[in-house]
């Protein structure tokens, strides 16, 4: 899952809205969590982080818009999961949410043992070189795939208690 995090960096690196230079000016760490955070984030607020000039105004921004501490309140292990792209059963939504961004597709599901029941379906493409990147609807690699699979994420409670594989998308 190691190249599925360098793909989504790449990914939105190339997608980074005309600010691709400044993406790159960041350090690791703040590489780390502003990928992890920007799915919480508009497209102003997203503009006016990668503006500021140094790490601690764009910290303190994080700080005072209360995302720093969704992710920094996980243990460093964790967080590495996040930014690997490693999602497991267990996680919360948001985990998800940090770690492979918004969904292809949400429905609410009903019938399940909980109040309140999604499912969450992601796609991924397989490049020749074998980078697993979450796939979107603009995405610009698709044609060069090799692979391509679907993974639903069952979330009940806003966890994750299931997660299946599919090796075709519906």
């Amino acid at each position: 899952m190691r190249t599925l995090a360098l793909a989504l960096l790449t990914g939105a690196l190339l997608a980074g809205c005309g600010l691709n230079g400044k993406i790159k000016k960041l350090s690791d760490a703040e590489r780390d969590h502003y990928y992890a955070l920007r799915v919480f984030m508009g497209e102003d607020t997203n503009k006016a982080y990668l503006k500021l000039k140094t790490e601690g105004e764009r910290n303190a921004l994080l700080q005072d818009l209360d995302l720093w501490d969704r992710f920094y309140r996980y243990d460093e292990y964790i967080r590495e999961k996040i930014v690997a792209g490693e999602v497991q059963e267990g996680w919360t939504e948001a985990q998800m949410f940090m770690s492979w961004g918004e969904p292809y597709d949400r429905r609410r599901l009903t019938g399940r043992p909980a109040a309140r029941s999604e499912l969450f379906v992601y796609r991924f493409e397989v490049a020749p070189d074998g980078v697993v990147r979450v796939w979107s609807p603009s995405s610009k690699t698709a044609y060069k795939a090799v692979d391509f699979y679907q993974i639903e994420a069952y979330v009940d409670d806003e966890r994750i208690t299931e997660m299946i594989r599919k090796e075709d998308w519906e």
